[in-house]
């Protein structure tokens, strides 16, 4: 599951706008500080220019934060809240675009 999370972190669909610079390098922060092989900064690199397209300033931040608790990652996917799975699909479209790109 965390290496999915890594994976799906760095690909969603290239939809939204950059973040801006105060917000910058969320995914890419959290992805260096995993401490996982795999993350590595070319790679997190790359996650986090997906990410830049395909997430929110605030879904970043919210999806930052499942490097280090992925535990809130799947709260989020079992909730039952329109907002939530909104997110969820985001998050899933991101992942599937990260894995094809960053891999």
């Amino acid at each position: 599951m965390k290496q999915f999370l890594i994976i799906a972190l760095c690909t969603t669909s290239l939809t939204t706008l950059a973040p801006a610079t105060t917000e910058a390098a969320q995914i890419k922060r959290a992805c260096l500080a995993s401490d996982r092989s795999a993350a590595t900064r070319d790679r997190c690199k790359c996650i986090q220019r997906v990410a830049d397209q395909a997430l929110t300033n605030k879904d970043q931040k919210t999806v930052a934060k499942w490097f280090t608790d992925p535990h809130q990652a799947q709260e989020l996917k079992m909730s039952k809240s329109a907002r939530d799975d909104a997110l969820w699909e985001r998050y899933q479209n991101f992942g599937r675009m990260a894995q094809a790109i960053c891999s």
